[in-house]
């Protein structure tokens, strides 16, 4: 048998090219909100896109939008960031193909998104925003979980 038939197909996973796509901090209350003692309540929304570009070329975005509120619905700041890369992937299909681009690229993108967010913040005159580490893995589980539950939800309708 020849190599190939003895080893299968590697999986390729390539960063061709890695960008920052969009990006925009708004502070509607200052420059008053600077003398102001408060305590910030913060929201994190993460969301993640993907862009079939052919040949085996991907585009995954992912999007961050922190808000921060002071005195539990004045907004202090707004953040948002669209970081973004195109991917090789080969070797993989189907449900794992999904896999790779609900994981392993978002979580590839994470340190450019929150380096990005942290900079506009401290920029805008706030402290530096602690964002934790993300479980790429446990948010693509819930995904699949909820589509699933909406998926059995809607035959329960239709039947």
């Amino acid at each position: 048998m020849s190599e190939t038939e003895n080893n299968p197909p590697q999986a390729v996973l390539r960063i061709e090219r890695l960008y920052l796509k969009d990006a925009s901090f708004e502070s509607p209350g200052t420059p008053a909100l600077f003398g102001e003692q408060y305590k910030p309540e913060t929201q994190v929304d993460i969301n993640t896109r993907v862009n079939n570009l052919g040949d085996n070329r991907h585009e995954v975005v992912l999007s961050a939008t922190v808000t921060t509120k002071r005195n539990g619905d004045k907004v202090a700041f707004v953040v948002e960031v669209q970081y973004a890369g195109i991917f090789v992937i080969e070797g993989v299909q189907g449900q794992q193909l999904q896999q790779v681009l609900g994981i392993a690229c978002p979580s590839t993108l994470f340190p450019y998104v929150r380096e990005n967010l942290d900079s506009l913040v401290v920029r805008g005159g706030f402290a530096a925003l602690q964002m934790a580490p993300i479980n790429f893995e446990v948010l693509y589980a819930q995904a699949m979980q909820q589509a699933a539950r909406k998926e059995s939800s809607d035959d329960e309708v239709k039947h």
